[in-house]
């Protein structure tokens, strides 16, 4: 598994940043930068930030049986990724971002014992509950990893189901596009995750799905750190109706809604990166 490291290699304050389904670790760049500069202008203890590419994306390897593309690989290594860090550099602190997928792999942690237990915990427009709706719309499009001319014919795809992240200048979604795709032996570009990623969303049964919540409610529920959830006012994902019952179980999440934005804020614009540097407690 491939990680992306900012700021000092031997701070003992370590925070995760951990993407989406199909999206991969350079998305948190400028989420990076923003907290390792803000822990030196607010002259406190340096950090070390961590952004992995997710087994199967980016610069990650692809597994052999693709139905391991499940929580509990993803946990699993984490969990192995977090031992090395330690054993590189002892944790004193540990802080969790969690984008979608990369919020309920951070659910899991918080409700586990680690080298150090998790701080603080960043839920990006994710928790336990997620709508049926959003998984049938991931079964259309999970796997098409495209065949484009350039980066921008790409980007533009990739704009075309990701209008929910809200709004983007085209150099903004460039930026953040850039990395998510690879180039072919024909020197045409693809998207750069397994497309068998496909298998185990498209297994994904209405039955299971509501197993599956009824799982991440007890884990939860178990969680006891701060925790923060960041909700796009407009997420087809995570309902008004959800969010409201994360604020009053389990950690009883702070709440920061972000107008005009469905699922998820991408975290690049400076009001967003804002509100997880304040809740990390990065500002002066």
């Amino acid at each position: 598994m491939a990680y992306w490291a900012w700021g000092d290699a031997t701070a003992s304050h370590v925070l995760v940043c951990v993407h989406g389904l199909t999206r991969q670790g350079r998305d948190f760049d400028l989420l990076a930068q923003a907290m390792v500069a803000s822990a030196k202008t607010a002259a406190l203890p340096p950090v070390r930030v961590i952004c992995p590419d997710v087994v199967g994306r980016g610069q990650s390897d692809w597994l052999q049986d693709p139905m391991g593309y499940q929580f509990p690989q993803y946990a699993s290594d984490m969990a192995v990724l977090l031992q090395t860090l330690n054993s590189q550099q002892p944790i004193d602190r540990l802080d969790w971002v969690g984008t979608s997928m990369g919020g309920v792999i951070g659910m899991l942690l918080a409700a586990q014992d680690l080298p150090v237990p998790i701080r603080h915990l960043v839920l990006n427009d994710i928790g336990p509950p997620v709508s049926w709706k959003s998984i049938q719309n991931m079964q259309t499009y999970v796997g098409e990893v495209g065949h484009f001319a350039s980066v921008q014919e790409a980007a533009n795809a990739m704009w075309e189901i990701s209008k929910s992240f809200g709004p983007h200048t085209a150099a903004e979604w460039l930026a953040l596009s850039q990395h998510m795709v690879k180039r072919l032996d024909d020197g045409a570009f693809s998207l750069h995750y397994d497309p068998q990623l496909r298998l185990p969303i498209r297994a994904v049964t209405e039955d299971a799905a509501k197993a599956g919540e009824a799982t991440l409610w007890q884990v939860y529920d178990a969680i006891r750190c701060k925790t923060l959830l960041i909700h796009g006012a407009e997420s087809e994902l995570l309902s008004d109706l959800a969010v409201q019952e994360m604020s009053q179980r389990g950690p009883r999440a702070q709440v920061a809604t972000v107008k005009g934005v469905g699922h998820a804020p991408t975290l690049t614009h400076e009001d967003q990166m804002n509100i997880v540097l304040e809740f990390l407690g990065l500002r002066a």
